[in-house]
Parts: structure tokens; C-alpha cells; sequence
């Protein structure tokens, strides 16, 4: 563990989650990808501080089903959902404390820095 706050990625495209693994280590926090495939997340063995998830997922999960099972595995990381629809969707809010706008990676570490502790300097300051 180095200190800095974990971000769990699901999203069902890898070039998305290498996307979004970028903005969030660029950011300052460790990046865990978690790839959607079927009807299963491959969740990392890893603790998670924060979950960044997509809406539209395609297979056999929803975002929703997804949702509800990260909640399950982690109880206490909050959810930040991104899409590119324009407000978040009635189904996944009661699961959500976020929602940012695919597109707008200012404004996604800006949430994390809201829900995130916070990220650790090179010299050990916060």
C-alpha cells in the first residue's frame, strides 16, 4: 500500500477503462480496472476507496445489476457513474453519490477529490 486512495474502473471496453485508468493515476490515485464481461466483473483482490463505473454496459449485466454488486463487495466506496447521456439515469441513482459526463476528466478527478482521502505528496504530505 502506497498511500494513495484506490479507484475501482468498471467498464465492459478495455480501451476505456485504459482511458479512465490514465485520468485517474494522472490524478494521484491507484487505478484498478475491473473489466465487465458477460454477466461478471473481474473485481481486484485490492481494497477499493472509490468506484468509477459506466452506465451502459453491454452482455448480459446491467448497470444497475453492477452497481448493486460492487455495492455488496464494497460497502463503503461510493459510486461515481459516467456516461455520456446528460443527467444521471432514475434507475442507477439510488446507487450513486456522483455522476460525470464521459468527456470531462476535469470534472471526474474533481468528484474523486471529493470522495477520495486525500492523495498522498512524494514527500508523505496530504
Amino acid at each position: 500500500m502506497d498511500g494513495r486512495a484506490s479507484v475501482l474502473i468498471i467498464d465492459d471496453d478495455p480501451s476505456h477503462l485504459r482511458i479512465y485508468g490514465w485520468i485517474v493515476a494522472q490524478a494521484g490515485y491507484e487505478a484498478l480496472p475491473a473489466l465487465v464481461t458477460g454477466d461478471r466483473i473481474d473485481y481486484p483482490e485490492a481494497g477499493v476507496d472509490v468506484v468509477v463505473m459506466d452506465y451502459r454496459l453491454t452482455g448480459q449485466l446491467t448497470a444497475v445489476e453492477a452497481a448493486e454488486a460492487t455495492r455488496a463487495r464494497y460497502p463503503h466506496a461510493p459510486i461515481i457513474v459516467l456516461s455520456d447521456v446528460y443527467d444521471l439515469p432514475a434507475d442507477i441513482a439510488p446507487h450513486a453519490q456522483a455522476f460525470v459526463r464521459k468527456g470531462e476528466p476535469a470534472k471526474l478527478v474533481a468528484k474523486l477529490a471529493e470522495f477520495a482521502r486525500p492523495v498522498l505528496q512524494p514527500d508523505g504530505t496530504a
